[in-house]
């Protein structure tokens, strides 16, 4: 009776592994970022199941206060990114949902780090653009009219005030498209002229 029960549960793990997503394509960031309910500059602190903490660095948009953060990503067929695409230390711009209520099927007790979540945290889908690259100030990803399914297409990395300019509503869609197609050798050279000039400058007038 055990072993039939083990092999039962063994099946019903391995298809609910195997289940796949459907979604449909909801666009890039700057599509999709507007219907979340919070939008941040965070860095992954701790992975725990197929949830990750993250640490809140910048508040594009949204009034939670609290920090870290918990975001529920994949197991079985929700569509969200895997949990090993943001291991701990790495930085990201991530649009998130709130959990307000769950399925009926949303958490066993028995697997509590494996679920969809907990009322009150947050979860973060992969029908989009919702979570962009980020190293310092600088973010890349599928931000503004990039193909389809692709989360790292080749682009310029834009600035970090740009992107919280546009979900403020300052900056223009087009704005962050040119940005994104500036020539990454052009742009190194007029951040190294501006350092240049600064430096003289400190040079010529010393406090």
């Amino acid at each position: 009776m055990l072993r039939r029960a083990l092999a039962a549960s063994l099946l019903f793990v391995a298809a609910h592994a195997s289940a796949e997503c459907e979604c449909l394509w909801g666009g890039s960031f700057v599509d999709v970022q507007a219907g979340t309910d919070l939008v941040v500059a965070a860095t992954v602190v701790s992975r725990r199941g197929n949830s990750v903490d993250i640490e809140v660095d910048r508040r594009l948009r949204g009034d939670e206060e609290l920090s870290p953060l918990r975001v529920w990503l994949r197991t079985g067929d929700y569509c969200r990114p895997p949990v090993d695409t943001f291991p701990p230390g790495t930085e990201w711009v991530m649009a998130l949902r709130r959990i307000d209520e769950l399925p009926p099927d949303g958490f066993n007790p028995s697997t509590p780090n494996v679920s969809y979540g907990r009322v009150g945290d947050y979860i973060l889908s992969s029908c989009g653009g919702f979570f962009l690259e980020r190293s310092g100030d600088w973010v890349s990803g599928n931000l503004v009219d990039a193909p389809r399914w692709e989360y790292h297409p080749p682009m310029s990395p834009v600035l970090l005030d740009l992107v919280a300019g546009h979900v403020a509503g300052s900056v223009s869609r087009q704005s962050l498209k040119e940005a994104s197609q500036e020539d990454p050798a052009l742009r190194e050279l007029m951040l190294d002229t501006k350092a240049f000039l600064r430096k003289e400058n400190q040079v010529a007038n010393p406090e």
